[in-house]
């Protein structure tokens, strides 16, 4: 069987690997410290990114 065999016959769906915090962490509702992670900035970021568009174009 060659490299190219095996590659072909796994899925193509990367597996989720648990995210690592990144350095820092908030307080919930509840007080407790929640790590950030970078699933957590990317949401953000790309809401920041999405008010801004939508800003733009209303003004």
């Amino acid at each position: 069987m060659s490299l190219q065999d095996n590659v072909a016959q796994r899925p193509n769906t990367p597996v989720k690997q648990p995210q690592m915090p990144v350095g820092g962490f908030i307080i919930d509702g509840q007080g407790r410290e929640v790590p950030i992670t970078e699933d957590m900035i990317q949401q953000a970021c790309k809401a920041l990114e999405e008010s801004r568009q939508q800003a733009h174009r209303q003004g």
